[in-house]
C-alpha cells in the first residue's frame, strides 16, 4: 500500500484509537487557542480574567466542535447541528466541572502540587470528553 494510501486510511479510519489520536491534535488546538485568547484578553486587552477565561472557553470548545467534525469524528447520530453543538459544549461543561474538582481533590485531599493535579485532570477529563462526545453524538445507532 503507497504511503498516501495509508495516511488516507488513518485521516478517514472509524477505529477509535485513530480517532483518539486525531482528537488529541484537535483538543491541542483547542487548548492553544483556549489558552492564548485568556492570555491575551487579560493581559494585553484588560478584559477580567474571569470574562476572558468565559470567551476564551467558547472559543476553544467551538474550534474543538469544527475540527472535530472535520477530522475526528465523521458519523453523526443527529441531524441538527444546533443541538448537536448544544450537547458537545454540555459535555464539555461538565469536563469542567470535572477538571475543577479533580484538581481541587487531588490538591486539598491527596497534597499534590497543583500542575501535578491538573496533569492528572486533563488525561482524565480529555477521556471524559472524547468517549462521551464518541458515544453521545458521533456514533451512529
Amino acid at each position: 500500500m503507497s504511503l498516501k494510501k495509508e495516511i488516507d486510511r488513518v485521516i478517514h479510519s472509524q477505529d477509535t484509537l485513530f480517532q483518539l489520536i486525531r482528537y488529541a491534535l484537535v483538543g491541542g488546538v483547542a487548548f492553544i487557542a483556549d489558552y492564548g485568547l485568556l492570555y491575551a484578553l487579560t493581559e494585553w486587552l484588560g478584559v477580567a480574567y474571569l470574562l476572558s477565561a468565559a470567551i476564551a472557553f467558547i472559543i476553544g470548545l467551538t474550534i474543538n466542535y469544527i475540527f472535530s467534525n472535520l477530522i475526528v469524528f465523521t458519523t453523526h447520530r443527529l441531524e441538527s447541528k444546533w443541538i448537536e453543538f448544544m450537547i458537545f459544549a454540555i459535555i464539555g461543561v461538565i469536563g469542567l466541572g470535572l477538571n475543577e474538582l479533580i484538581i481541587y481533590c487531588c490538591t486539598e485531599f491527596i497534597g499534590l502540587h497543583y500542575m501535578l493535579s491538573k496533569l492528572i485532570s486533563t488525561v482524565l477529563v480529555f477521556l471524559w470528553n472524547f468517549f462521551a462526545r464518541k458515544q453521545t453524538l458521533f456514533n451512529k445507532k
